[in-house]
């Protein structure tokens, strides 16, 4: 009898390590999976921070940009310059990373002349500024041995591609000083905005086909159709309410160029990136990157509003 117990609480006690050792087992592989943050709960959390952080970045983003667009052109040119030299800045970090050497006290210097420029003396002024750019950079070619022609070009390029770019948006601030003004520069900006949502969104739920795989591979032909609808509503309501004088066919064709053209805008900066093997621009913007990430569409996009808005009569 006695030894039949024995064996018994022998085997209970075989089967009782086992179970300890499957426990420490799992233990140890959660605990694994826990240090790289694989865990379903660590997942969940991980996302929520980065949508929390990513939001909040974004609205104060955009409360401060509707405020300075709202308080007047020179607030707006404020703005713009700071964002230009910011831009400007992360253009020539990528330039680097990719082997160039840009003179960048030259290009920042421009980066913030050309919202001046176009603050004081409108599209005049801001045609005086390239001129100066072009022979700024042929001096520094011709009176510096080291520089070659490929660090000239990113030199004069830069400011050219941010600050020139961006300070279409102070040219259409100034349209008129008052409310028309603001309407319509928010109006463009508003119109690229939901442009990137909209193709976010319906990227997301429905994205089948890549746009373009090598350079952006989360694009797809959907988003990009679904963010040109985007920024077609907008330019409608922007018709409707406040461009008055223009036909609401003429207006929803402006709105699909500026879409089509802010696209073209995000796509030459991803290109930037890849050709550099940078992630981001930068990380002035929490769950965004850097500003120049988060304003590729813009600069682009906002170029071809104020040329549209030339075009139609309203500037």
């Amino acid at each position: 009898m006695s030894q039949v117990r024995k064996s018994e609480g022998g085997a209970e006690g075989g089967w009782l390590k086992r179970q300890i050792a499957l426990l420490e087992g799992h233990r140890a592989s959660r605990e694994e999976a826990r240090a790289a943050g694989g865990l379903r709960g660590q997942k969940a959390r991980s996302s929520a921070e980065r949508l929390l952080t990513r939001t909040t970045s974004g609205a104060i983003y955009a409360v401060v940009t509707l405020a300075c667009v709202f308080f007047g052109p020179l607030t707006t040119a404020l703005l713009v310059a700071a964002e230009s030299w910011l831009c400007c800045s992360e253009f020539f970090r990528i330039c680097r990373m990719g082997g160039r050497m840009p003179n960048e006290s030259l290009g920042l210097v421009f980066a913030l002349l050309f919202p001046a420029a176009a603050y004081l003396s409108g599209i005049v002024a801001c045609a005086l500024a390239v001129l100066l750019l072009l022979a700024a950079c042929a001096c520094w070619y011709v009176f510096a041995p080291r520089a070659n022609v490929a660090d000239v070009a990113v030199t004069a390029f830069g400011p050219l591609y941010t600050s020139l770019a961006f300070s279409s948006v102070i040219l259409t601030r100034c349209i008129d000083p008052g409310m028309t003004g603001a309407l319509v520069t928010l109006g463009v900006m508003l119109s690229i905005w939901a442009n990137d949502a909209f193709a976010y969104f319906v990227g997301s739920a429905i994205g089948s086909h890549k746009l373009a795989p090598r350079i952006s591979p989360n694009k797809s032909v959907e988003g990009f159709v679904g963010g040109l609808v985007g920024s077609v509503l907008v330019w409608v309501l922007l018709g409707i309410f406040v461009l008055t004088s223009l036909p609401l066919p003429v207006v929803a064709l402006f709105g699909l160029v500026v879409g089509v053209v802010g696209v073209v805008g995000d796509l030459f900066e991803s290109r930037l990136k890849r050709g550099a093997g940078v992630k981001d621009s930068g990380n002035v913007i929490p769950g965004h990157g850097g500003l120049l990430d988060r304003s590729d569409s813009m600069l682009f996009g906002s170029t071809a509003a104020l040329f549209l808005l030339v075009l139609g009569g309203v500037l």
